[in-house]
């Protein structure tokens, strides 16, 4: 059961991890080139805060599960990120990228197949 907890754990913290990269991407857009505009972007901090959080809720999940196991489902942020990318910011995907989601889904699965 400690296991389930921290998958659950892991992947709550990809998916944070995913939207802070998506607060930094738009953050981004608002920069300049002095320290100011680092400083007092929303969305720069905000980002930088999920990013802290996700890390943050990584550290007791692997206190629960093997890393062998747990470490893998981080590749998930690949598929949030492509979701979040398409919803919020209009990108495009294409075959490719449709098949490399497919192909890291299929790892994960086998992952925790075998464990």
């Amino acid at each position: 059961m400690a296991e389930l907890w921290a998958i659950s754990l892991v992947l709550v913290s990809t998916v944070i991890g995913s939207v802070g990269s998506l607060f930094l991407k738009l953050g981004s857009a608002h920069t300049g080139s002095g320290i100011r505009s680092f400083i007092f972007n929303r969305r720069l901090i905000l980002g930088f805060f999920l990013y802290g959080l996700s890390a943050a809720l990584f550290i007791p999940a692997l206190k629960g599960g093997d890393l062998s196991l747990l470490y893998p489902l981080v590749s998930l942020a690949y598929i949030w990120i492509l979701l979040l990318s398409v919803k919020y910011l209009r990108e495009r995907i294409n075959a490719y990228r449709v098949t490399g989601i497919a192909l890291i889904m299929l790892g994960v699965v086998l992952i925790g197949a075998g464990s």
